[in-house]
C-alpha cells in the first residue's frame, strides 16, 4: 500500500502514547478530560429525541438549516461580533477545516501561539500550509513584538483562542486590541476560536471577543462546552459574507450536512441558561490552583477547564508516566506546544476527584 505524502507526514499524537499506558491502569483518577463533566441539559436532550421521533432525520442544508442560522447571527451580534453571515458546522473542528480550505495555498502561513490545540497545527499542514509559532511562555501571553516578527509575506492567518486550551488563559482587552491592530494593518485574516467563552472566572471579565475588533475576523464556535454537546458535533462559524458562502460550497463536498436532530436541538440550546452548571467550575479552578501553587511553577487560569504547570525537572513526558504509576492520568504539555515542560491538568470532573488529583500531585512535587 502506498499512502500519500500528506498522512505520512503527521506523526501521531502524543496522546495515543498515554492513553495506551493509561488504558493499562484500573480505574485511574482522570484529569485528562477535555470536554465537561456535566451532561447535556435533559430538555436539550428531550428537544433532540423530539425531532427524531418526527422523522426530522434526513440531510439539510450545506449551510445548515435557515432558523439556526439566524438564530445564530443574531445570538453573535448580540455580543457585538461584527459578521455577515454563518455556517453550521461539524463541530469547531470542522469549522476550522473548512476555513481553511477555502483560504490557504500552498505554503501559506498561519500564525498559532504556543501553546496551542494540537488540531490546529495539523490540520494547517494537511491542507498544505505552514503553521507558525509565537511563544507565549512563561505568562501564556501574546507579545506584539514576538508577533510582528512572526509575519511574512506568506502569512494569511492569525489563529487566536482564548480562552486557551491548554492553559486556561484568557487574553486581555490589550491583547485583543493588538492582534485587532496588527491583523488590519497587515491585512490578514483572524481566526478567533471562541469556544470556551462562557468558562471566564475573573470577577468583573466577561467574555470578551476578537470579533468585536475587526472585520476580517472569522469567529469559531459551538454547543460542546457550554451545552455538553460534544458528541453531537454541532458548531458555527460567523464572519464576512464571501468566506462564509465559499464554505457553504466547500461543505457540501466534505460533510454534505450537519447532524439534523442536532441543530434543532441546538436552537433551543441558545436559549438555555447553563451558569449555574458552569458556575462550579470557578470553584474548582481555585482549589486546584490553590493545592498546586506552592508546590509548582503554575499561572493561575482565567478560564475553560485546564491548568498547565510546568512540572519539577522539566520533563513533562516522564511526568505524565509517574503519575500514571501513581494512578493520575493527565497529558503531557509536549502534545500541545514546542517545550515539554509542563502538564495539562482538566479540572472538568468530581471536585472529590479534583481533590485526589491535587494530593498526588503535592507528593509528586
Amino acid at each position: 500500500m502506498v499512502l500519500s505524502n500528506r498522512v505520512l507526514s503527521v506523526r501521531p499524537s502524543g496522546v495515543r502514547k498515554i492513553f495506551d499506558l493509561a488504558s493499562k491502569v484500573r480505574d485511574p483518577i482522570n484529569l485528562s478530560i477535555g470536554e465537561p463533566d456535566f451532561d447535556i441539559p435533559l430538555e436539550i436532550k428531550e428537544e433532540g429525541i423530539k425531532w427524531i421521533r418526527d422523522g426530522f432525520n434526513k440531510y439539510t442544508p450545506s449551510g445548515g438549516i435557515p432558523e439556526l442560522r439566524e438564530k445564530i447571527l443574531h445570538y453573535l451580534r448580540g455580543k457585538g461580533i461584527i459578521c455577515d453571515d454563518v455556517i453550521v458546522t461539524a463541530g469547531v473542528t470542522g469549522g476550522l477545516l473548512l476555513a481553511l480550505m477555502v483560504l490557504l495555498n500552498p505554503n501559506d502561513e498561519v500564525i498559532i501561539p504556543d501553546p496551542y490545540f494540537v488540531l490546529y497545527e495539523y490540520q494547517v499542514l494537511l491542507l498544505g500550509g505552514k503553521p507558525v509559532f509565537v511563544d507565549t511562555y512563561p505568562d501564556f501571553t501574546l507579545k506584539e513584538e514576538l508577533l510582528r516578527a512572526a509575519i511574512t509575506d506568506r502569512t494569511k492567518v492569525i489563529l487566536v483562542n482564548s480562552p486557551n486550551n491548554p492553559t486556561g488563559m484568557v487574553c486581555s482587552k490589550e491583547e485583543l486590541d493588538m492582534v485587532a491592530r496588527v491583523a488590519r494593518e497587515k491585512n490578514l485574516i483572524v481566526f478567533a476560536d471562541d469556544i470556551y467563552d462562557r468558562f471566564t472566572y475573573e470577577d468583573g471579565l466577561g467574555a470578551d471577543y476578537l470579533g468585536r475588533r475587526y472585520e476580517s475576523t472569522l469567529t469559531f464556535g459551538g454547543f460542546s462546552k457550554t451545552w455538553a454537546m460534544t458528541g453531537w458535533r454541532i458548531g458555527y462559524v460567523a464572519g464576512p459574507a464571501e468566506i462564509i458562502q465559499c464554505m457553504v460550497t466547500m461543505q457540501q463536498y466534505v460533510f454534505s450536512s450537519i447532524n439534523s436532530f442536532a441543530q434543532k436541538a441546538a436552537l433551543l440550546a441558545l436559549d438555555y441558561n447553563t451558569d449555574a452548571l458552569i458556575d462550579g467550575y470557578r470553584k474548582k479552578r481555585d482549589l486546584i490552583y490553590e493545592g498546586l501553587k506552592d508546590k509548582y511553577n503554575v499561572v493561575k487560569p482565567k478560564g475553560a477547564y485546564f491548568i498547565f504547570p510546568e512540572v519539577p525537572g522539566g520533563d513533562g513526558d516522564s511526568f505524565v508516566e509517574r503519575a500514571l504509576e501513581n494512578n493520575l492520568f493527565i497529558i503531557p504539555g509536549s502534545v500541545f506546544s514546542a517545550r515539554k515542560s509542563n502538564v495539562r491538568i482538566s479540572f472538568a470532573a468530581s471536585e472529590e476527584n479534583v481533590m485526589k488529583g491535587i494530593e498526588i500531585l503535592r507528593k509528586m512535587a
